[in-house]
This record gives C-alpha cells, structure tokens and sequence, in this order.
C-alpha cells in the first residue's frame, strides 16, 4: 500500500497543505465534477482534478479522500487553502496533466502488485 507522502515523492507532486501524508491510499477517483466525486468515489482515494475552489474541500471531508491533486500547474484558491489547512486536507500540485498523471500513478501502483 502506497501512503499519500510516498507518492508526493515518486510523483514529484508539490504539497501545497499538508494534511496527514501518512495516510494509506486506497485508490484514486479522477473527475472535475463535484457531484460525479460524491457519488462514486471512495474513502481513502486520491482525488485528480483541476478545480482549484473551496468547495473541493467540502466534497474531499465528505468522502473522506487522502488527497487532492490539482492538475496542469494549477494552484488552489486562497481560501481554499485556509479551508484544507483548517480541515487538514492534503492538496498537492502536478504539473502534468490530468491524463499523464493519472497515467503514472496506474503505473506506479501496478508495480508494486505481485
């Protein structure tokens, strides 16, 4: 199992709020609609998107996601920052895309099954 600071680091992602990177990844849910992320997601998923507003937090807290990746360079909010520092959420940068890096975050997890 992958924990959030693991693949931070072998992503080369930048973490923008450091929430608890120690926390083990379950799987990643990959959508830019809030509401396709509340009904389909799962606890402990990291979340890639390009939203970069507050509410990704509300919905990240709800569904109880690891992570917040935000894609293509894209930084969050200032508010949104205040909200994930205040609720702990883990938001990370990559300048990737969101095709590229979901990509190498499949490939990295398939390394590592037997």
């Amino acid at each position: 199992m992958l924990t959030v600071s693991a693949i931070a680091e072998r992503l080369g992602l930048n973490v923008v709020v450091k929430g608890d990177v120690s926390r083990t990844v379950s799987g990643c849910y990959v959508s830019d609609l809030l509401s396709d992320v509340m009904a389909h997601s799962k606890d402990d998923n990291l979340w890639i998107t390009l939203q970069t507003h507050p509410n990704i937090v509300a919905v990240a807290v709800i569904k109880g996601i690891a992570a917040v990746i935000l894609t293509n360079g894209r930084s969050p909010e200032a508010e949104t920052v205040r909200k994930a520092e205040a609720e702990k959420v883990t938001i990370m940068i990559s300048a990737d895309g969101t095709f590229e890096l979901a990509g190498r975050l499949y490939a990295m997890t398939k390394d590592l099954q037997p």
